[in-house]
């Protein structure tokens, strides 16, 4: 089926490793069911920019390469874009899985937030951009029924700050979690995307993960899904 083609809209996702025991391990989570997008599948947490992203107040700055490639292939590129997009991701993981990272040694934010920033503040943590990294990219391809942007973000567990328990139920957007190796990841119901993007962070764990190191950017061109590199 093709539907109209829409501007993808820009969206964030955070992956969540586990290294305090022998192996790596990564938070998945489980859409619910009733979801038109995606179903049942198993993903990292993430979902769309908002407009608060833009303004939070933050306790670390994205690392320079990061920054240099998000605005990487961009219509309108600029430092505070990137900025939000690590910080949507933070927002979303938190929304999702009540995992707050950040600082907490430097006191509350101290200007009025709303919505779940406002929790943030509540609780006397700045999100701390320096403790992320950029590791990938996809845009969904043309002619679909909903198109977004993606940037892949990865955080390590110790990084948490607070976390806010009740968040999962049946009747939530993520109806469960699991922390599992890479292997056990693989055997789990995984959009096709979110399986490439498991490979290249194991990857990138190989090869010493250096934010040097370069990011794919997965798009679909003339009918042609490529990976190309920022």
């Amino acid at each position: 089926r093709h539907w109209p083609n829409v501007r993808p809209k820009d969206a964030a996702t955070m992956i969540i490793i586990d290294r305090s025991g022998a192996g790596p391990r990564i938070l998945m989570g489980k859409r619910h069911d009733g979801h038109t997008f995606m179903p049942g599948k198993f993903v990292f947490p993430g979902g769309r920019v908002e407009a608060a992203d833009r303004r939070m107040v933050v306790a670390g700055a994205l690392d320079a390469i990061c920054e240099e490639r998000l605005a990487s292939r961009v219509s309108r590129p600029s430092i505070m874009r990137g900025r939000a997009l690590a910080l949507a991701a933070i927002r979303e993981t938190f929304e999702e899985t009540g995992l707050m990272f950040g600082a907490r040694d430097m006191g509350a934010p101290d200007i009025a937030l709303e919505g779940t920033w406002a929790a943030f503040a509540a609780r006397g943590v700045f999100p701390d951009l320096e403790s992320v990294t950029f590791v990938a990219r996809a845009i969904t391809p043309p002619r679909r029924p909903r198109r977004f942007d993606t940037r892949f973000f990865t955080v390590d567990a110790s990084a948490v700050a607070h976390k806010v328990e009740g968040i999962i139920s049946a009747d939530s957007e993520l109806v469960e979690l699991k922390s599992v190796t890479f292997s056990q990841a693989r055997e789990l119901d995984l959009p096709s995307i979110t399986q490439a993007v498991l490979d290249e962070v194991e990857e990138r764990m190989a090869r010493g993960f250096g934010r040097h190191l370069p990011v794919p950017h997965y798009i679909e061109r003339n009918g042609v899904f490529l990976r190309e590199w920022l």
